[in-house]
């Protein structure tokens, strides 16, 4: 078992930036974060404080200048009470100066919290369980590279990709990581603290390298996903064109790939056997989308020059990309 510095210190005994374990501080009752899963249970918590004369003693006392006379309301006061209620349209503004319910209270930092998961299930609209998608099977029976590749794809350091594939079997506990993940500090909010997933994770898990170049993906229409195609793949125009249709985009289809993969060996065309093949496995795991059948053909230029892709920083790429489809999986509408 791998233990991963970016999950590992938080079960350890760290208990947050400067505090530690000699330090003394006054007890004071700590106001707890609510969370959607607590929501769920509807658990109500309070704490019984009973105050004694001696716990609260009588600070008037001590101070001779205090007076147990209430000053009588001004008119100046009285005036700004009702221009505040005239501006806020409520007596009850101090609940939209507190954020949210169960929530933020301070909206100022997440900002994009009205349109979050958590705060949909929290006003009660439950969201079904994320719909994910694996394709582990598709890597498995894909199978290893033919020997004839084998060093052409281990130069690129993706390799390790294709023992490390995964079959989900739990789309609870997923999402329910996704409900407290949020974009504006790419950390999940949990009650031991804020984690995150780190380069050093990456390493560890998938054993990426997270250092070199950072190859920017930029974005690709359809026009210019044909003309990559019949470069790096050695396919028709016609034949990518029809290709781009079928997947109604700057898309192949996965299994289209595994036909040039194979057809491509048949020529004992090895370099582009090679481009295929691992347009195909990063497809499956590193950039996998949505579609569960495609694959973006933007990031087939990453494999123009297989000498020059071993020395990209695959990791923080997949990092990258992980991060984004968390912060959309976030939100309430998505699916």
């Amino acid at each position: 078992m791998v233990r991963t510095r970016g999950l590992g210190r938080a079960s350890g005994t760290g208990r947050g930036r400067d505090m530690s374990q000699d330090a003394h501080q006054p007890e004071v009752p700590q106001r707890r974060r609510s969370i959607a899963s607590v929501r769920r249970q509807r658990v109500h918590v309070t704490e019984d404080v009973t105050q004694t004369p001696e716990d609260v003693p009588q600070l008037n006392e001590d101070v001779s200048h205090v007076s147990n006379v209430t000053p009588e309301m001004t008119g100046v006061v009285d005036a700004a009470d009702a221009e505040g209620v005239a501006i806020n349209g409520s007596e009850d503004s101090s609940a939209v100066d507190e954020g949210f319910p169960g929530g933020p209270r301070d909206p100022s930092v997440l900002t994009g919290f009205a349109k979050h998961v958590a705060h949909s299930i929290w006003s009660g609209e439950e969201r079904p369980e994320l719909k994910l998608v694996s394709h582990g099977r598709k890597v498995d029976k894909f199978g290893r590279p033919t020997p004839e590749i084998e060093d052409m794809i281990a130069a690129t350091g993706l390799s390790p990709l294709i023992r490390c594939s995964v079959i989900t079997t739990d789309p609870g506990l997923i999402s329910a990581f996704v409900e407290r993940w949020h974009r504006e500090t790419s950390t999940f909010h949990q009650p031991v603290g804020e984690l995150t997933i780190t380069l050093d994770d990456v390493a560890s898990l998938l054993h990426l390298p997270i250092t070199g170049a950072l190859h920017t993906f930029e974005s690709l229409v359809t026009s210019k996903a044909v003309v990559l195609l019949t470069e790096l793949l050695e396919v028709s125009f016609e034949e990518a064109k029809a290709e781009t249709r079928q997947a109604s985009g700057p898309y192949v289809r996965l299994s289209w790939l595994r036909e040039m993969y194979q057809s491509r060996c048949q020529a004992r065309r090895w370099v582009v056997a090679a481009r295929a093949y691992l347009l195909h496995l990063v497809g499956c795991t590193l950039f996998a989308n949505k579609s569960a059948t495609h694959v973006y053909v933007v990031h087939l230029e990453a494999f123009r020059d297989l000498a020059q892709a071993g020395g990209f920083s695959w990791g923080a790429a997949a990092l990258v990309h992980l991060y984004d489809h968390l912060n959309e999986a976030s939100q309430t509408l998505t699916r």
